[in-house]
């Protein structure tokens, strides 16, 4: 595992927390950190920092972001997703909306208006370390990585897509189906 990555990356994690936080806005981690968030450890390399975060925040967090020495990265349409780059870290911040009937959506592209899994930006803080940042809901991070090749056609099931599922399968049964702040159980 590259240490110096991780820990890079984790510093970007606090500045990009701290940041969303003097703007009065939320952003919740996804992806493979939200797995490590949850699990309270760091268990494998990430190529990337994956985000969400609501699309009537977008302006802000990209001036801000913009502000603070971060570079945008071209990629899906800017109402679908944030793409950036500093110091040799991406982050990339899926937007999300809310549907008239309350539920969590995709902000734009052409699955605008899909409802993403219920319950999914719950308030749940994960940690590594004293690091805390608020991540997707575990039921949801499941859900997402089970989904992703039936909702992206040709994009195979990855190997650390499945390792992380049995991870967090594991995890919620050991814990009796409760996900808890997060973070682990004191062993």
């Amino acid at each position: 595992m590259d240490t110096e990555r991780s820990a890079r990356q984790l510093q970007l994690i606090g500045e990009t927390v701290e940041l969303a936080q003097a703007l009065g806005v939320e952003v919740w981690l996804r992806g493979g950190w939200a797995v490590d968030f949850f699990l309270g450890e760091v268990t494998r390399d990430h190529e990337d920092i994956d985000w969400f975060a609501r699309a009537e925040d977008a302006s802000a967090l990209t001036e801000a972001l913009l502000r603070s020495g971060h570079e945008a990265l071209s990629g899906p349409p800017a109402d679908q997703q944030l793409d950036f780059c500093t110091q040799g870290g991406e982050s990339s911040f899926a937007l999300v909306s809310e549907d008239r009937l309350g539920r969590v959506v995709v902000a734009g592209g052409p699955w605008a208006g899909e409802p993403w899994p219920r319950g999914m930006l719950d308030a749940h803080v994960g940690h590594i370390g004293p690091q805390r940042c608020r991540i997707i809901s575990l039921r949801a991070q499941i859900e997402i990585k089970q989904m992703m090749p039936v909702w992206v056609p040709g994009r195979p099931r990855r190997k650390k897509d499945a390792e992380d599922i049995t991870r967090l399968k594991t995890t919620l049964r050991e814990r009796g189906g409760q996900q808890g702040e997060g973070h682990p159980r004191p062993r």
